[in-house]
């Protein structure tokens, strides 16, 4: 039996024993034959069985694509259609698609400190949902007029799937978009979109998944920890979200570059920042009893998803580890990742979890449409020398999250490769109001404890045979003479 039937064993094994006389006169220390009390092993059974004939919660499993593409400050082309769908591994669809993106638009001056503009993020939404829907023959969706435009806001449940809509909590710059479909329907919708500058999470859910499961708070957040540690150059991009009775939570984030020693320590300082800064704040137009189990911060969540371009390198010569390149020698370059050792030594990311890296390293490739990496010897003229690195990567966290695949694409775009990775994972669905355990007053009245009842017909038999007895003999005894 699992944990959550265990707790429920334990506080229904209170409450009988505080309450078992007002439904049966005998009391359970007696229903024992041998002294000794076995009522704990009955309710187990009892228990267990009205969990398992009428539980109030289920698992469902659920399929997440998680990935990861800093597309260095390109905007998305037409043609680009083709490397999207490699990289969405649309063959082996999943029920739900988060993705993340770095460097969406050019990290100048103009783009950092201006105002946020949602051309750039628009572009790849469209380009996305083109790809995801008309791979199934579905058609794609158009903006609507007035785009969701708060930090966070709370995505209603609706008794018509199609009237499904999002409402704000309080009024801010246009950087949450939501998209509809128009008639026909589609095979994906889209939940939540955010743009910090070149920061951007796209996330996507199957339709059928919307009409079948509940999904509450959905809510964003962004932290900007770049120049002078506020700047939004580099930083993350958040959302959270409730599907039935279980939280989730992707962080997309872009950590600062370098590989001169002592750079990781910026990076893990920007990781503590995420962690410290990210909130989701309850919305003031929610009823507060539907706010018990929604996560305020990052590790609230039951199942977290961290991914993007953590710009972690080697601690390696350039000329070795492009040698252990050469070989495909994944294991031994591993051995030198900064992202791996920082976990072991206890500097960052302790007890998350990431997939075995079975590929190349992602970053940097010369140039668009090349295949080469940056730098090594000889080197092109004006050609920037970079160690190849694991900079793309995925991690989680949280109990019953199993990954499927972890892998890169090829895609010749920018400068890095995009990554993804496949997880399964299990929703938890309530199927009553009180989603803990069934009521004890709906079982009790229908319970029969076998040697209880045992006992009781053999006290009844003993009793009327003593009785039989007894009056045999009192009317075969001769009449009491008084004494003189």
């Amino acid at each position: 039996m699992d944990i959550e039937n265990h707790k429920y064993r334990k506080r229904f094994r209170k409450w009988f024993k505080r309450n078992h006389k007002k439904y049966d006169p005998y009391q359970l220390s007696q229903v024992s034959d041998g002294g000794e009390d076995e009522s704990g092993d009955y309710l187990d059974e009892i228990v267990t069985q009205s969990v398992e004939m009428d539980p109030c919660t289920s698992t469902n499993a659920l399929r997440i694509f998680v990935g990861t593409w800093n597309v260095a400050g390109r905007s998305p082309i037409g043609s680009l259609a083709e490397d999207l769908e490699e990289w969405l591994n649309l063959k082996d669809a999943a029920d739900l698609y988060v993705l993340g993106f770095q460097e969406i638009v050019p990290l100048k001056t103009r783009t950092v400190i201006g105002t946020e503009d949602p051309t750039e993020a628009r572009n790849w939404n469209l380009l996305i949902g083109k790809t995801l829907n008309n791979k199934h023959g579905s058609p794609w969706f158009t903006s609507i007029s007035n785009p969701t435009s708060s930090e966070n806001y709370q995505y209603v449940d609706m008794p018509d799937p199609e009237s499904r809509r999002s409402v704000s909590n309080h009024t801010g710059s246009p950087i949450v978009e939501q998209y509809e479909m128009p008639e026909g329907g589609s095979t994906y919708k889209q939940m939540a979109s955010k743009k910090m500058v070149g920061v951007f999470i796209s996330v996507w859910i199957k339709s059928e998944f919307l009409r079948k499961y509940s999904i509450s708070n959905v809510k964003v957040c962004s932290v900007a920890c770049g120049i002078m540690g506020y700047l939004g150059n580099k930083g993350s991009v958040s959302v959270s979200m409730t599907i039935e009775g279980t939280s989730f939570c992707f962080v997309v984030a872009h950590l600062a570059s370098g590989e001169k020693k002592g750079d990781e320590g910026r990076r893990n300082h920007q990781v503590s920042e995420i962690f410290r800064r990210t909130t989701f704040p309850r919305s003031p137009s929610i009823p507060t009893d539907n706010h018990t189990s929604h996560p305020l911060t990052i590790l609230g969540h039951d199942r977290i998803f961290w991914f993007g371009d953590l710009n972690y390198r080697l601690y390696l010569e350039d000329n070795s580890a492009r040698q252990l390149i050469n070989k495909l020698d994944w294991r031994a370059l591993q051995e030198f990742d900064q992202l791996r050792r920082e976990r072991e030594y206890g500097g960052v990311f302790q007890g998350w979890e990431e997939g075995a890296i079975e590929f190349a390293p992602t970053y940097k490739y010369s140039s668009s449409n090349c295949n080469r990496y940056s730098g090594g010897i000889p080197s092109k003229s004006g050609e920037k020398q970079r160690t190849p690195a694991w900079c793309d990567r995925i991690l989680w966290y949280g109990k019953g999250v199993t990954q499927l695949s972890y892998f890169r694409s090829e895609s010749k775009f920018s400068d890095h490769r995009p990554v993804s990775a496949l997880f399964s994972t299990q929703v938890e669905v309530e199927k009553s109001i009180n989603p803990r355990m069934v009521s004890p007053r709906t079982i009790l009245p229908n319970i029969t404890l076998p040697k209880a009842t045992e006992q009781r017909k053999h006290a009844e038999k003993t009793q009327s045979t003593l009785k039989s007895f007894l009056e045999k003999d009192i009317d075969a005894s001769p009449p009491h003479r008084a004494k003189g």
